[in-house]
């Protein structure tokens, strides 16, 4: 979103640039507590960021939360730690349903709203969100933090750049076998439900990526639907737990981007493992390549793969990018994990900067997620209403 010249700060006189920035947290589940999730990370922000409160739908979990991580307080509800706690911002880690419904009085209560994926529900509510934030002149922060990784930020500068020439397609991948197939450490069964699903939970990562990296798309259809009506936990908690599937589980998107340039993107709970790239961007003077984590195996080296038609005089061939002389790719993320989303944020309103992580891709990725049951159940496809400016 646009960022405002005088961006609110909750001092009169203290701005977040010169004390450390009050964060509140909606949400005491796996997010947050995880060795990738938030709380890791945030220790390691404790000289700018203070996590001063916490509130969840489930009393004793938060206090648990509060008590393993010293977070001063707990709250009883979201609109008591909004009246009561002195805050800057507001890490929303509730469910995808209730998205809306819990960031509106964040933003309404003039705080900074960092939120998980997806943005919203719907494109009107994305839109009453991103009006609100506007008006109050706050920003909105929304996951998947992809777009921060140096493989991705570096990836999109030598598409940019004209590494590999004229795109023409794109294939991305965003897919796993499914929270039922990996010995979840909660109940899987909402995965599977009407609401939530793989496009969801899963698409908005390739979703995300590929945008990122090819700008906004102007069409998309899909295939759409459920692979099998009941799925069986496999390990944890719930090993055994037959699950009734209610939403699809298995969907392939085709997205135009204009000019002939096409992607496929997959969103499935049945990929129950692959060796093949995240995404791979096919151009005509080359392609590119944003191979799995662990395909990078040197110091240095990025999750890339570069093929050019002149790597050198006369001669085509792959070229390993690597991040030697580069210390602007500092992997933040690798060091921070999701708190790199509220360090992103100390950098927006440090430096007056449009956020990467911007509310109009989030919404333009929401509609690109909402699209498929329309284009699916009716075989055509669907025009896109929404774009963002990289």
């Amino acid at each position: 979103m646009t960022v405002d010249a005088n961006l609110r700060a909750s001092s009169p006189t203290d701005s977040p640039s010169e004390r450390r920035l009050r964060l509140g947290i909606l949400g005491a589940g796996m997010i947050a507590t995880v060795s990738t999730g938030f709380l890791p990370g945030l220790q390691l922000l404790s000289d700018r960021v203070e996590v001063a409160a916490i509130t969840s739908r489930t009393r004793w979990r938060a206090e648990t939360v509060a008590r393993d991580w010293d977070i001063p307080r707990v709250y009883e509800d979201l609109d008591t730690m909004l009246a009561q706690a002195d805050l800057d911002a507001v890490l929303n880690l509730t469910p995808i349903d209730v998205h809306y419904e819990t960031s509106l009085p964040i933003l309404s209560a003039g705080k900074h709203l960092l939120t998980e994926k997806p943005l919203a529900s719907s494109i009107k509510e994305a839109d009453d969100l991103i009006d609100l934030a506007r008006r109050q002149n706050v920003l909105i922060l929304n996951c998947p933090i992809d777009m921060l990784r140096p493989e991705w930020v570096e990836a999109r500068r030598l598409v940019r750049d004209g590494a590999i020439g004229k795109v023409a397609f794109a294939r991305v991948l965003s897919s796993h076998a499914g929270p039922a197939a990996m010995s979840w450490p909660a109940d899987p069964t909402w995965f599977y439900q009407r609401g939530s699903g793989p496009l969801l939970d899963m698409g908005v990562y390739g979703l995300t990526r590929g945008t990122g990296g090819l700008g906004p798309a102007r069409r998309v259809t899909a295939m759409s639907g459920i692979t099998v009506p009941t799925r069986r936990a496999r390990g944890g908690l719930f090993d055994g737990r037959e699950i009734g599937v209610t939403e699809a589980d298995n969907n392939l998107l085709l997205l135009d981007f204009g000019e002939s340039t096409f992607a496929t993107v997959d969103a499935t709970f049945n990929v129950v493992a692959t060796r093949a790239p995240q995404m791979e961007i096919y151009g005509l003077e080359g392609s590119l390549l944003v191979t799995r984590p662990d395909a990078a195996v040197e110091p240095g080296q990025l999750s890339l793969e570069l093929f050019r038609t002149d790597a050198a005089p006369g001669l085509s061939g792959w070229i390993t990018p690597r991040t030697v002389g580069r210390s602007w790719l500092r992997d933040r993320v690798g060091v921070l994990q999701r708190a790199v989303l509220v360090e992103h944020l100390l950098e927006c309103l440090e430096t007056k900067q449009p956020s990467v992580l911007g509310a109009e891709q989030a919404r333009h990725v929401l509609e690109i997620m909402l699209a498929p049951q329309t284009a699916a159940r009716e075989g055509r496809t669907v025009t896109l209403e929404t774009s963002f400016t990289p």
